[in-house]
C-alpha cells in the first residue's frame, strides 16, 4: 500500500500567509523525504481559511525542492479557468517536473469563488464536463483541433495555423498519452465514480466520509470500468484519512482530540459548520433517520480521526480496511501545524513506523490478487445501512462526469 498527504490546507485566521504558505511547502517537503507517493494540494480563492489560490503555482515552488513525490493538484476548479490554460498549464508543469505531476479535477464547489468570477448562476458541473472533455481532447488530438463545438468554449486554430512558424499549436504533456487524472469523492454511493472508472479518472475518497459510505465507492468504479470492458485495479484507489500518530497514547488523543487549540478539533469544527450550512449533515450520518442532533463535534472526531501511538493507528487502519476492502493508498490529511514537533513527528511515525506494520499485515492477503474488481465479501457488521442513495448530497461533479463525453479518445 502506498502512502500519500494531501492538505486543502486549512488554518485559523490571524496566521500570516507567509508564514502558513512556508509551513504547507514544509510538509511536502517532508513528505518528500520520508518517501511519501505523492501530495495533493487543495485551491480556493475567497476563503481565508483555505487560503492556497492556486495550487499549480503553489506546487511549481515545490518542484526543485522535492525529488520523488508526484505533485498533483488537489483539485483544479476547472469552471474557474478557460480549459486551454489548463491543458497548456498542466503539460508545462509535466515537463517541469519531468513527469511527477498528476491532476486532480472538480467543478469548484465554493460558492463565494463562483460569485467573484461572475459565474454562481451558471451550471459549473456543465462546465466542468466540457472543460474536461477539451483538456484532454488538447492532449490527444493534432491542430487545428475541433473541440468544444456548441458548448461554452469553442477551441479551433484552424484560421491561425502555421505549422512552419510553429504557430497555432498546443503544448502536450511529458507523460503519454497524459498524466494521471483523479476526482475527489466526497459522497457516499457516487454515481461520479462510475464515470471515473469508465474514463479511466482514479477515485479519491475523502477523509471526512465514513468508512461503510467510503466503502460503496470501490463497487461504482467497478461497474465503470465494466463498461467499457477493462479490469478495477485496486491500486487506483486512494482513500484519505485524518491521522495523528504520537509515541503516546495520551499525547495523541489530546492534540487530535481533546485539546481546545487542536487542529484536528478546528478542522471539523470548520467542516461540521460548512456542511451544516450546505444542509449535508448526512455524510457524517450513520443511518438516514440519525437526528441532526446526534451529529456534535465529539461524534464526528471520535468516527472520523484515527489517533493514537503507531501501533493503535495501524490496528484503526487495518480495521478501516476490513470495511472498505482493499485499497492501493492512505493519503494522509495534513493540517495546521498548532505544534510543528508533533505535526513532523506523527508524519515521521507513519511512514515509518505505521505504513511498515500494515504492510507486514497485509503482505500475504489474497486481496493482493483482487485486480479484477472482485473483493472479499463485506460482512454484515460492515455492510453499509442504507442512506438515501439520491439525497446522499452527491459530490458536485457526480452530474457533471455523467455527461455524454466528446467524440475523442482520452488516453
Amino acid at each position: 500500500m502506498r502512502l500519500g498527504y494531501f492538505s486543502m490546507p486549512m488554518h485559523p485566521l490571524g496566521r500570516s500567509w507567509t508564514e502558513t504558505l512556508r509551513e504547507d511547502r514544509e510538509a511536502v517537503i517532508l513528505a518528500d523525504s520520508l518517501g511519501f507517493y505523492d501530495a495533493f494540494i487543495g485551491e480556493h480563492l475567497t476563503d481565508q481559511h483555505e487560503n492556497i489560490t492556486s495550487s499549480l503555482l503553489f506546487l511549481a515552488t515545490l518542484i526543485p525542492e522535492t525529488e520523488r513525490i508526484k505533485l498533483g493538484t488537489g483539485t483544479t476548479n476547472l469552471s474557474h479557468l478557460h480549459p486551454v490554460l489548463v491543458a497548456a498549464h498542466a503539460a508545462m508543469f509535466d515537463h517541469l517536473a519531468n513527469g511527477r505531476f498528476i491532476l486532480g479535477v472538480s467543478p469548484g464547489a465554493l460558492a463565494s469563488d463562483a460569485e467573484v468570477l461572475g459565474i454562481l448562476g451558471e451550471d459549473r458541473n456543465a462546465m466542468f464536463a466540457e472543460a474536461i472533455d477539451i483538456i484532454t481532447g488538447i492532449w490527444n488530438s493534432e491542430p487545428p483541433y475541433d473541440l468544444g463545438a456548441g458548448g461554452r468554449w469553442k477551441v479551433t486554430s484552424e484560421t491561425t495555423l502555421d505549422l512552419e512558424l510553429g504557430v497555432g499549436v498546443l503544448p502536450t504533456t511529458l507523460q503519454s498519452p497524459r498524466p494521471e487524472i483523479v476526482g475527489t469523492v466526497v459522497a457516499p454511493f457516487s454515481k461520479g465514480v462510475v464515470a471515473m472508472g469508465a474514463r479511466d479518472f482514479h477515485p479519491l475518497s475523502a477523509n471526512f466520509l465514513l468508512p461503510q459510505w467510503v466503502a460503496t465507492h470501490w463497487p461504482n468504479y467497478v461497474q465503470g470500468k465494466e463498461t467499457v470492458q477493462e479490469q478495477a485495479s485496486v491500486e487506483d484507489w486512494r482513500i484519505a484519512r485524518t491521522i495523528f500518530v504520537a509515541e503516546d497514547e495520551a499525547t495523541a488523543v489530546a492534540y487530535a482530540r481533546d485539546r481546545e487549540d487542536s487542529p484536528y478539533r478546528f478542522y471539523y469544527r470548520q467542516m461540521l459548520t460548512k456542511m451544516k450550512k450546505m444542509g449535508r449533515l448526512d455524510l457524517f450520518k450513520q443511518t438516514r433517520d440519525q437526528p441532526d442532533g446526534d451529529i456534535t463535534l465529539d461524534y464526528v472526531l471520535d468516527r472520523l480521526v484515527l489517533c493514537g501511538t503507531p501501533d493503535s493507528v495501524a490496528e484503526q487502519l487495518l480495521s478501516f480496511r476490513e470495511v472498505t476492502g482493499p485499497f492501493g493508498e492512505i493519503v494522509y490529511a495534513g493540517l495546521d501545524w498548532v505544534n510543528p514537533q508533533l505535526a513532523v513527528r506523527s508524519m515521521e511515525l507513519m511512514a515509518l513506523e505505521v505504513m511498515p506494520r500494515i504492510e507486514t499485515a497485509t503482505s500475504n492477503d489474497s486481496s493482493r490478487g483482487a485486480l479484477n474488481g472482485e473483493l472479499p465479501p463485506m460482512s454484515s457488521e460492515a455492510r453499509p445501512p442504507e442512506l438515501g442513495r439520491t439525497q446522499a448530497g452527491a459530490v458536485p461533479s457526480d452530474s457533471a462526469l455523467r455527461q455524454p463525453e466528446a467524440s475523442h479518445r482520452t488516453g
